[in-house]
């Protein structure tokens, strides 16, 4: 029986890996600064200078951030809402009228055509507030249908949809099933072509669609006949743009979540939905990959969220420790207090620094962001976690308590329970972290892939593995040298001053993550792909070294502008030495590790031989 199910997860897995593959984008058009570091190269002219907005674009962000803010203030009861679960439809007007629901829409579609930066300043303001109605807005605009519709959709498409969105019409993306999470080869939902070929019968659920219950138009992937391609038969995915009027489609169910009370999530049900094939989003059989380049520029919103829940955190934790007195002293002057508050600045700096350098990487269009933007959602979202998880512990009991019950006794209803709540799903949502550690593993690996792949194809003919390892051979006899020459020992980068010791343990290191990359398929070859701790410590080093770099350049830029402040070099380079232990760390735990024990001791649960451990409890 065991043998049974190990090569039915191996069929499985391999299933999977062929359908994620297929949907991969397989060329890099544009340079990638991450793509390089894990090549051991330091693009400098990708991150200095640190890249600031025009006075005209900063302007515009200005503005409408004022608006925004007033608007919030003065209409917004985030405690309401978290506390009825509902968000009042006089918001969602005053937020229509702002013109919230097309800050990514072209102007010629009637949005507000806001950059990356304005857009993302714009929702981490509202994300400090009430996470609840970022969402609303994040998930309407940044994985609905305007990202998707503007990357791929047809003129007449965009034409018929982008004016309803940007005015009030609400829109979802469907992709997760009941049991169907990350892996996209279980999709079940299918959509089948009719007799006369004009339009297909969409049959389906959809599990954990955000702004679904309400939604006047949905991305929905589906399962569309599969094509035979090379002799092997390829499942296709393929999205469509659903109308919540087409006759068959009905909500089952509203989710109820941990946190995000005010959000609208839950299970859609497709039952033979007519749906035209003109609603068919970019080609048959894209749709997976239409996900994931959506992604790519959606998933920045989140970094950017998480940025300023945890500016947030900071102003209530500041409050806190001086106000709160303890053994004759301000608690922010204890030791363990001090440390922590410490802490929490460095990391939101840090923050800070990888946000907006991926989002104005964005707006230039000349670069590929796929590895910055993942980075950024997995960085930000943990430190954030952990800085939500500081300020309740300074905050203490008053941090665990509910804002209402705060304001019923008198005390300043500071919303940090709710915070809590609300930030757990971000290291979750559009890819758990373990999720994206995988996928930036796998386009970190993509350049060796091109370069010596077929050699890890185990029914390769022999004569084109031989071809194919002289190809190999050649390519890194120039490259594997150069690994080991003297990295960031020159002074190039002697105008970082007291960073400059940073940047050039950075480049060092970007040189050893090279090395260790290459040594670790060299010995693992096709197992790599298996062996996730060790892909998983390889991309955390590689985070480490972009948060990093982000921060010493962020300092330099913001010292030139005012010379007189010692405050943001000394930000970064509290950063930089905390997270140069973590690298430490990371590089030894790559040999030095118990992955297999705590593997075999995973097994031993998973089988009901560690029972007993689960002795003297109620179930």
């Amino acid at each position: 029986m065991a043998d049974i199910a190990s090569a039915h997860f191996a069929q499985g897995q391999r299933e999977a890996l062929e359908v994620a593959e297929a949907a991969r984008e397989t060329e890099w058009h544009y340079p990638s600064f991450v793509a390089d570091l894990f090549l051991g190269r330091v693009r400098h002219d990708l991150v200095f200078p640190y890249p600031q907005q025009s006075p005209e674009d900063k302007r515009v962000g200005d503005e409408y951030l004022a608006r925004v803010e007033a608007f919030l203030r003065a209409q917004v009861d985030p405690d309401a809402i978290d506390r009825t679960g509902e968000m009042p439809p006089a918001v969602i007007q005053g937020l229509v009228k702002l013109g919230c629901f097309g800050m990514k829409i072209p102007k010629e579609y009637g949005g507000l055509g806001l950059s990356q930066v304005n857009y993302n300043r714009t929702i981490a303001l509202i994300a400090s507030y009430c996470g609840s109605t970022a969402v609303w807005l994040s998930a309407h605009q940044s994985i609905g249908v305007p990202q998707p519709l503007k990357m791929f959709g047809t003129e007449e498409q965009k034409r018929k949809f982008l004016p309803r969105l940007a005015t009030g019409a609400i829109s979802a993306f469907a992709l997760t099933e009941p049991d169907v999470g990350s892996d996209p080869a279980k999709m079940s939902t299918t959509a089948t072509p009719t007799s006369n070929g004009e339009a297909y019968l969409l049959n389906g659920d959809k599990l954990w669609c955000t702004n679904g219950p309400v939604a006047d138009v949905i991305i929905v992937m589906a399962r569309t006949p599969s094509r035979v391609i090379g002799g092997k038969e390829r499942k296709q995915i393929t999205a469509f743009i659903v109308e919540k009027t087409m006759p068959g489609v009905e909500v089952v169910h509203r989710c109820d979540f941990m946190g995000l009370k005010g959000i609208q999530n839950g299970l859609l049900r497709f039952t033979n939905v007519t749906v035209p094939k003109a609603n068919i989003l970019w080609a048959p059989g894209r749709g997976l990959k239409l996900a994931l380049m959506t992604l790519n520029t959606g998933r920045m919103t989140l970094p950017a969220a998480c940025t300023g829940v945890a500016k947030q955190c900071l102003a209530i934790a500041r409050r806190w420790a001086n106000e709160r007195n303890q053994w004759g002293a301000p608690i922010g002057k204890h030791d363990a207090i001090a440390a922590k508050l410490a802490g929490i600045a460095a990391d939101i700096f840090a923050m800070e620094s990888v946000t907006w350098l991926a989002s104005a990487l964005v707006d230039r269009g000349d670069v590929d962001i796929r590895l910055e933007a993942a980075m950024a959602k997995v960085f930000c979202s943990e430190r954030c976690w952990r800085i939500v998880d500081d300020t309740m512990q300074i905050r203490g009991g008053r941090g665990y308590e509910t804002a209402d019950s705060l304001k019923a006794r008198g005390e300043p209803p500071l919303p940090v329970e709710r915070m809590m709540r609300d930030a757990r799903i971000n290291l979750i949502i559009e890819g758990t972290s373990e999720i994206m550690r995988l996928f930036i593993a796998r386009e970190a690996l993509d350049a060796h892939m091109h370069v010596a792949g077929d050699l890890l194809k185990p029914k390769l003919a022999v004569g084109l593995k031989i071809k194919a390892a002289l190809r190999a051979g050649l390519w890194y006899a120039r490259w594997y040298p150069q690994q080991w020459l003297p990295a960031g020992m020159w002074p190039q980068y002697a105008s970082l001053g007291p960073l400059a010791s940073h940047a050039r343990f950075m480049e060092r290191s970007a040189n050893r993550l090279a090395r260790a990359t290459f040594h670790n398929m060299l010995r693992y070859q096709v197992r790599l792909e298996r062996r996730q701790m060790i892909l998983m410590r390889l991309v955390d080093i590689g985070t480490e070294l972009l948060a990093m770099i982000a921060s010493c350049s962020r300092a330099q830029m913001l010292q030139a502008a005012q010379p007189e402040d010692p405050t943001p070099v000394q930000l970064a380079d509290l950063f930089c030495r905390q997270s140069r232990r973590r690298i430490t760390t990371l590089f030894q735990a790559l040999s030095h590790n118990e992955d297999r024990r705590e593997y075999r001791t995973a097994q031993a649960v998973l089988a009901g031989r560690l029972q007993w451990l689960e002795e003297g409890i109620v179930t």
